[in-house]
């Protein structure tokens, strides 16, 4: 498989293997690898894999599978999970690395809901949210549009749904710019990631400009506050602006912190 290439040479093997860490009250786990769309951006191969499910001894879980929903396996793994018992407490869980919309069906949406796929914020609590992966051109908008309805079918709100985009890509700014106005309209928040795994505030430009990265971070920040409190809770920052000026990053660490 050609992949890409990367800012750095990889330190470690990537998404290769089966994964199972228990640290404190969290445990990561990793049950498959394999996804058919071959990304430029992405190390994922192309082969499937499946692992056996370890033993779950937290109730807290995060599953690192990058494409579980593409494996015929996924359903009966994802309600497998959903019986898991810790201490007589159900589980719940976290899919870190987001749905692929292409496989989602009515059963799978069903499954992830009821199986108690979520997220945890930084203090480890959980609360209810799944995310989508919308790597792909503004063409897809239908398909994301009808994925969002079969989540919110299966018992997800519009607020509990999330959009990842990729950032600092091949995908242009002002492509992303769109989507965000979808997200808008659609009522569901967006997670900004960034290409290479970079960071704020150290990114470093390879197909957008630092004025570009900023700014769609900024966006992105300000819209998902207005979903969830349905005001703009810091009426002082304008996401409507000129893009910001990217030597004032003590400003933008600020608002990342706020």
């Amino acid at each position: 498989m050609e992949i890409q290439q990367r800012l750095e040479p990889l330190k470690i093997n990537y998404s290769y293997g089966p994964y199972n860490v228990v640290k404190d009250e969290q445990q990561w786990i990793r049950l498959s690898e394999g996804c058919p769309w071959n990304h430029e951006f992405c190390y994922e191969p192309t082969e499937y894999k499946l692992f056996e499910i370890p033993e779950i001894e937290r109730n807290k879980v995060g599953v690192m599978d990058m494409n579980l929903l593409c494996k015929p396996e996924a359903l009966d793994i994802i309600k497998e999970l959903g019986k898991k018992r810790v201490d007589g407490k159900v589980v719940q869980y976290e899919m870190l690395c987001g749905i692929d919309y292409r496989f989602l069906t009515p059963e799978l949406a069903q499954a992830l809901f009821d199986s108690r796929f979520g997220a945890f914020n930084k203090k480890c609590k959980w609360y209810r949210s799944i995310r989508i992966a919308w790597d792909e051109e503004f063409t897809e908008q239908e398909k994301i549009k009808d994925a969002i309805k079969t989540l919110e079918t299966a018992g997800y709100t519009r607020e509990e749904v999330m959009v990842f985009m990729i950032c600092n890509w091949k995908i242009p700014y002002s492509t992303n710019l769109r989507k965000l106005d979808l997200c808008k309209i659609w009522g569901v928040k967006v997670a900004d990631c960034y290409y290479d795994n970079q960071l704020g505030p150290t990114f470093i430009p390879l197909h957008w400009d630092l004025k570009q990265i900023y700014d769609f971070r900024r966006k992105a920040r300000k819209h998902n506050q207005m979903i969830r409190f349905k005001i703009d809770p810091q009426p002082s920052i304008n996401q409507h602006s000129n893009m910001i000026d990217i030597s004032i990053k003590g400003e933008y660490q600020r608002n990342e912190e706020g």
